[in-house]
């Protein structure tokens, strides 16, 4: 392997990337979906989440059963972490705004049908939190919502069940048309069914149930699995496990003292809206473009010993990339697409939990990634494709370096060749379209990190369309 696709890929690993932002005025809504309490790793998640939530309008925090919950729920969990929230939101307000307000929070806070799967999915099964998801759904809003689903997901179900019961077929699709879901695998058997009979809803996830192993082969478990679910080498395992999270983390003020010891992986259930966060790298319309979350293929997945039954429609699922690890080795795997990214999403989350206790000159703040030109580019094979940084810059007036990085996975040009971008590490740089026989993607991120304590990046993804000569 050439050595500008070597060093590339080293520092996609190193979480060095880019893509296009959302704009602030296009927040995401989300509502999340948790069996919180069932182990530590759903208030992890929940404590991130938390720091993040001025990134999205939030729109429900729905206490779930799963299979491993199957006859309770906790939404008194959830309402102490948002208290403790509430306790470091003025803190966090002095760094971004736009974090709710903990009554706010409190309020959309609600539980669902304390039942397993499938027996609370039917009449009769209404609950606090279907009822909910359909008024949020049912909102004059254009934007969809997304629902990641860290436990059971039949507290959606009833409520597309509902929908599909009481309203016409046209007001159904257009009901399902705005949802967006992942799930972090199958936590009970309602996901199969909303697969198999809302073929139109989009959906991001890895099929199966846990006991027989599908959480080993998940993409999510690349978050922090490396010796429990994942078992996988390369990543740098030292930043997702217990001795850091103390320092980084459950040191910080009482939302941090509300983060738990891990058990068996830290925040399984993250790699859920991680993707959603606006670095300029995720577009969560394209899960196939890959971001912090991960990267998802759209197929018919092969039935595997796992899953509840034969898949029988198209999802986004696992995808694979190649990535330099820290052990200096090639990996390829769909744990890749999370893990390359870990150290960029890790001092992130170090950075949030320094907002919650220090005033804004102590702490670390993300640069801007900036773009001279469009994030589209066409151009015709041996014309010179001209990139620039022009206009990035730090809140902090940290120094700021550069990477141009060339992510093959997403693009259509498949060729193992390295690209030729002339210097990878500079503001303003160059490459040559390569020989096209038809049009072809090629996917370009440029990273911009800053030289603050933890180092922070943003990014921008540029999609050069070549055609032929």
């Amino acid at each position: 392997m050439k050595l500008s696709r070597y060093i590339a890929i080293s520092a996609l690993m190193l979480g060095f990337s880019l893509a296009k932002a959302q704009p602030a005025a296009q927040k995401h809504r989300v509502l999340i979906l948790t069996d919180i309490e069932n182990e530590p790793d759903d208030t992890q998640s929940m404590v991130r989440f938390l720091t993040y939530s001025n990134h999205w309008d939030v729109e429900g925090l729905i206490a779930t059963t799963s299979i491993h919950q199957q006859k309770r729920i906790a939404p008194e969990k959830i309402k102490q972490l948002i208290n403790a929230y509430g306790k470091v939101r003025n803190n966090l307000l002095l760094h971004e705004k736009g974090f709710p307000e903990t009554a706010y929070l409190l309020s959309i806070t609600k539980s669902s049908f304390p039942e397993f799967g499938l027996n609370a999915v039917g009449k009769g099964k209404d609950s606090e939190g279907s009822e909910w998801i359909i008024k949020v759904v049912d909102k004059k809003d254009d934007r969809p919502v997304w629902i990641p689903v860290w436990g059971g997901a039949n507290c959606l179900a009833q409520a597309l069940w509902k929908v599909k019961m009481t309203r016409s077929p046209e007001d159904l699709k257009k009901f399902v048309s705005k949802i967006r879901m992942y799930t972090i695998s199958d936590q009970d058997d309602t996901g199969p069914w909303i697969r198999k009979n809302f073929p139109d809803l989009f959906y991001v996830g890895s099929p199966g149930y846990h006991a027989a192993g599908a959480y080993h082969y998940a993409t999510w478990s690349g978050i922090s699995g490396d010796k429990f679910h994942g078992r996988f080498a390369g990543a740098n395992f030292s930043i997702v496990d217990n001795p850091w999270l103390d320092e980084n983390v459950r040191n910080h003020g009482p939302l941090g003292a509300e983060y738990p010891f891990t058990k068996f992986l830290m925040e399984g259930d993250t790699p859920s809206f991680l993707g959603l966060i606006n670095n300029g790298l995720n577009d969560p319309e394209h899960p196939e473009y890959g971001g912090w979350g991960g990267r998802y293929e759209l197929y018919t997945p092969h039935t595997l010993k796992y899953f509840y039954e034969p898949e029988t429609r198209p999802i986004y699922t696992d995808a694979m990339d190649e990535v330099k690890g820290a052990d200096s080795l090639f990996h390829t795997s769909n744990k890749a697409t999370l893990w390359r990214w870990r150290e960029a999403f890790q001092h992130d989350f170090a950075a949030r939990m320094d907002w919650t206790i220090k005033p804004y000159k102590e702490a670390n703040h993300p640069p801007k990634a900036a773009l001279k030109h469009a994030n589209a580019i066409k151009a015709k094979t041996g014309e010179k494709v001209t990139l620039s940084a022009e206009g990035s810059e730090d809140p902090d007036g940290n120094e700021l370096t550069y990477q141009w990085i060339y992510y093959p996975e997403p693009g259509s040009y498949n060729q193992k060749d390295p690209l030729g971008i002339n210097n990878w590490q500079a503001k303003n740089t160059f490459f040559t379209a390569p020989k096209v026989e038809k049009p072809e993607t090629i996917h370009i991120i440029l990273a911009v990190t800053d030289k603050g304590v933890p180092a922070l990046t943003r990014y921008q993804r540029v999609i050069v369309t070549v055609y032929p000569e």
